[in-house]
């Protein structure tokens, strides 16, 4: 035995890499404390990568010159954060987290599965990432997607951009259909809205939103079609169906 055979192998450091405090820690189950949201179906909940999720995979960017502004990356994103719930267009609403949106935070969000739906879609994210420049949203079992969202802010040339890039699948078959039938022009009109939103609070009178999609694995993962026993889309459809009864009955 060599005297290098005696020395053991150095411990794993935690957050040792430059960014390491600006991701979340490993959790086993989710747990939300947010204020004003009515239904909380993501505590107990895991999250959902891209790999987890049934249908196509696809990255989808959507992105605005924030013309006429002279702020920053960073600036943009601590009004992004700060202001987050107040983009949202009026299909969806979000409930921040208690402790902003920071890492190991749990969002919760209402919102419309498809175009013209009586059902409103009740779920969330999780903060997985959050630095100067950008922040990462995953999803729990039961969204409609099966992946991870970034919002982000950086220079090109002399112009600040505001980006919005997701990584995903959908869930399960059902939520795939709904894709198919209006839920795709719904979630891209949903986002485009949302920048512009950005683009107008940070001083950009016309915003030009520009977006693409590229299918990433064209597959369906069959094996993964029992994620619907998860649905938040089919539980508050269930929940929205059976309210009468609720409401004889007195129960919520």
């Amino acid at each position: 035995m060599t005297i290098t055979d005696k020395i053991p192998p150095p411990a794993p450091a935690a957050h040792t890499t430059r960014d390491g405090a600006h991701w979340a820690k490993p959790v086993d189950r989710l747990s939300a404390q947010v204020v004003g949201a009515g239904v909380d179906s993501v505590t107990g909940k895991r999250v959902a990568n891209p790999l987890q999720g049934f249908g196509q995979m696809w990255q989808k960017t959507f992105r605005v010159p924030l013309e006429g502004s002279t702020m920053s990356p960073q600036e943009v994103i601590v009004i992004w954060k700060e202001r987050f719930a107040t983009f949202w267009p009026k299909a969806g609403r979000f409930y921040a987290p208690l402790a902003g949106i920071v890492p190991g935070e749990v969002a919760l969000l209402d919102i419309s599965p498809m175009p013209g739906s009586p059902v409103t879609l009740s779920t969330g994210v999780m903060v997985i990432y959050a630095d100067d420049e950008s922040f990462t949203f995953i999803s729990p079992q039961g969204h409609m997607f099966s992946g991870w969202i970034t919002f982000s802010a950086y220079r090109d040339g002399d112009m600040t951009v505001a980006q919005v890039q997701a990584l995903e699948r959908t869930s399960d078959p059902f939520d795939e259909l709904g894709l198919m039938f209006g839920g795709r022009r719904m979630m891209e009109t949903f986002w485009r809205e949302t920048l512009g939103n950005v683009a107008r609070a940070m001083g950009t009178m016309e915003p030009a939103v520009v977006s693409e999609a590229v299918c990433v694995d064209k597959r369906r993962q069959w094996r993964q079609a029992t994620n619907v026993r998860n649905s938040a889309t089919l539980r508050s459809m269930r929940h929205m169906l059976t309210a009468p009864a609720r409401w004889i009955t007195g129960r919520s």
